[in-house]
């Protein structure tokens, strides 16, 4: 009997497989509210089966991940061996990794009032 790799995971477990979350269970609960799209479909079921080659959307600390699904995973290791599960898809508000220094300064944040003066 060969050992081959299943055709599809839960999408709970792969996501802390990947270790998107730190528990299980925040990740079934995340699926559960419907906010994680699979190949665009919106789905609510944990158990949703994924596959190798699925694009996942999900939001994800305060901002929204775009993961492409590379393989599945037969146990939860250590995060050098989750990011190889996965490629991060970079969606168009974010083209340049965010510790970069912006090419614009920031907006200055004084007062409307401050900054009117007189038109003498």
């Amino acid at each position: 009997m060969t050992d081959s790799p299943p055709a599809s995971q839960r999408l709970d477990a792969w996501l802390w497989c990947a270790r998107v979350l730190r528990q299980r269970s925040q990740c079934a609960q995340l699926a559960a509210e419907g906010v994680i799209r699979v190949n665009r479909r919106p789905t609510d079921k944990p158990h949703a089966a994924i596959r190798a080659g699925d694009v996942l959307t999900l939001p994800v600390g305060g901002r929204v991940r775009v993961l492409e699904v590379l393989a599945l995973a037969s146990r939860r290791g250590p995060p050098a061996a989750a990011r190889l599960l996965y490629r991060e898809i970079l969606t168009p508000g974010t083209s340049c990794p965010p510790d970069e220094a912006a090419p614009y300064p920031a907006p200055s944040t004084t007062a409307a009032s401050d900054r009117t003066g007189s038109r003498r």
